[in-house]
Formats: structure tokens, C-alpha cells, sequence
């Protein structure tokens, strides 16, 4: 369900180092463009993201001062950083994309290569409810993720392709991918099943424990990551439920022609892919590490829990 009501004042949290660079111009022209449009305009440009964090939060709790919406201006990962502080607050997350994937926008339809135009949709308040990811983890402070978790393969390819600076765009993540199938694939995996959805896709008949080798394990609350990846195409972001691809163990080869079809965001048809859909999921496996929406979230075990109507985020 949308609803819609214009926006008067903003909180615009930017990343001018995001993109590569583009971060600067986007959000120039974003925060422009909100001006002209009669937006009252307040940036935060944070130098970390507990400080971003920490500011929004103290904003959102100041009645006198709440802005109608936060804007965020960059990527994926400073999305994430701003989930973190309006989580379960009923204000509305704007985006106006200027990093690499940006696929929380591309998901609902937000402009990725106009600022301007993404500025609108934010300015035209219309509003849509969400479902968020939480992720739980020994000895850490649970964590917020609207897209997709991922564990194995393609966390090690998403941290290594955070530290590349070429090439630009989805196809950095396609060298990290191929520099990453250089080292070992599959690990085992112990993962279990939650709050089973019946009839659906690969699912067991109820709650399960599955003791596997896999290449990876992504966990989706949206279909795609790494700039249209469609790892989870069934994913969607308001039934209350996680997707959850498990890559089964498959030789290079293998990952080889899965690789181009998935960088191609093509669903990806294969035997050793099963398909599960879940209110929640506990997966383990020795060292592996994970990430959420392309930012580090530690290392397994995790538990992650689908958490309903928890994010309020303006659409077109």
C-alpha cells in the first residue's frame, strides 16, 4: 500500500566519495534540486558511519525538529548505514543513488543515473512500506539489510570488489568473481530453516536443518545485488519473508557458466541451486564470512530474521 504527501524538509545525508568520485556532483545537484522545489534542506556529511548514524538518530528524536523524510544520497552501503537509524521509525528513506550497485533504487523503480529525477520522487512523498532483514550474531549488535545477505563465494567477491577501484559499475564485481574462483569454492555449510513457507520452491515440509556443501549462501529480501545480480528472483519486500539461494558444491567449470548469466541478471537455472523462502535462518559454517547490502557483516554463525512493515521508504 502507497500513500502520498509532499515533502517540506529533509534530512539529506551524503557520501561525496561515492561512485568513485560521483558522490560530489550527485549530491550537489540533488540537494539543488530539493531547494528549488521548496525542500527546508539539511545535510549531514558525517566523517563516519556511526556519526552519521548518531546524528540522524538525534534529529529524528528531536520532535521540534523531525524532517519529513531522510534522503540518502549514495550508494548501497550508506543506505545501509541509514537503515540502521530509521529502522522501525515510520520516516520515510528517500534515495538518490551515486554509488555502484545501487540496488535497494533499482528495486523500486528510482531513477539511478538522474539526480534530479530521483530528487522528485522524493519530493512527491509517496510512500511504501517495507519488510527489513535483521541480522543477529554472537557478541555483535544486530544489523539491519533491505537487500541481500550473502555468505561464501559471494561475500569474498563482494569484499574484494569493495577494495577495487577498476573497472567501474556491475563489472567490477564480474574480475573480483574471477580473481575469487582462483582460491577454493565450496565449504560446508550447516543451515537451518525457520518458519517454513509450504508449497513453495524448494521447501521442506516444515522447519529443517541442513548439513550441505555449497558455494554460497545469499539470503534475500529483494532480488539482486552487485548492480541487477538476480541471486533471489523470487525475493519480494513486503511478504514478511526471506528468499534464500544455496549454491550447491559445483567445480570451476561450472561456476564459469553460471558466473556470465548471473552478472547478465538472468535467473539461474541449475541442479545444484535450490531455492528456499523463510521467516528465518541460521547459517553456519567455519571462518566465512558475510556481508549485507555489499558491507561487511562479520563472520558465521548468523541468524537472520525477516522483520514486516519495518521500513518506510519513498517510491515513484
Amino acid at each position: 500500500m502507497t500513500s502520498a504527501s509532499p515533502l517540506s524538509s529533509a534530512l539529506v545525508v551524503t557520501n561525496r566519495l561515492s561512485g568513485l568520485g560521483k558522490g560530489h556532483d550527485v549530491a550537489t545537484a540533488a540537494i539543488a534540486r530539493l531547494a528549488e522545489r521548496g525542500v527546508e534542506v539539511t545535510e549531514i556529511r558525517a566523517p563516519s558511519a556511526a556519526e552519521s548514524v548518531r546524528l540522524v538518530r538525534d534529529s529524528l528524536g528531536a520532535p521540534d525538529a523531525r524532517p519529513d523524510a531522510v534522503i540518502c544520497v549514495g550508494g548501497d552501503g550508506l543506505m545501509n548505514v541509514m537503515l540502521q537509524a530509521v529502522a522501525l521509525t515510520g520516516v520515510p528513506l528517500g534515495l538518490v543513488p551515486s554509488g555502484t550497485g545501487n540496488d535497494l533504487a533499482r528495486a523500486l523503480g528510482v531513477p539511478t543515473d538522474d539526480p534530479a529525477a530521483a530528487a522528485d520522487v522524493a519530493v512527491a512523498g509517496k510512500t511504501r512500506v517495507l519488510d527489513l532483514g535483521r541480522i543477529e550474531a554472537p557478541g555483535a549488535a544486530p544489523m539491519w539489510f533491505a537487500t541481500i545477505t550473502g555468505t561464501g563465494f559471494d561475500a569474498r567477491v563482494t569484499l574484494r570488489a569493495n577494495d577495487m577501484r577498476w573497472p567501474k559499475g556491475p563489472l567490477r564485481y564480474t574480475f573480483a568473481a574471477l580473481a575469487e574462483l582462483a582460491g577454493g569454492l565450496s565449504v560446508p555449510y550447516r543451515i537451518e530453516l525457520s518458519g517454513v513457507a509450504p508449497g513453495v520452491l524448494d521447501n521442506p515440509d516444515g522447519d529443517t536443518v541442513l548439513d550441505t556443501d555449497a558455494v554460497m549462501v545469499a539470503i534475500g529480501n529483494t532480488r539482486t545485488y552487485g548492480g541487477g545480480m538476480l541471486i533471489c528472483p523470487d525475493a519480494e519486500p513486503d511478504d514478511g519473508l526471506l528468499d534464500v539461494t544455496v549454491v550447491g558444491a559445483v567445480p570451476r567449470r561450472e561456476m564459469l557458466k553460471l558466473l556470465p548469466a548471473l552478472s547478465a541478471g538472468k535467473r539461474i537455472d541449475h541442479p545444484a541451486v535450490t531455492q528456499y523462502r523463510v521467516t528465518a535462518i541460521t547459517v553456519t559454517a567455519a571462518d566465512a564470512p558475510a556481508t549485507a547490502d555489499g558491507e561487511p557483516a562479520g563472520t558465521l554463525p548468523i541468524t537472520l530474521r525477516a522483520v514486516p512493515d519495518a521500513l518506510t521508504v519513498l517510491v515513484p
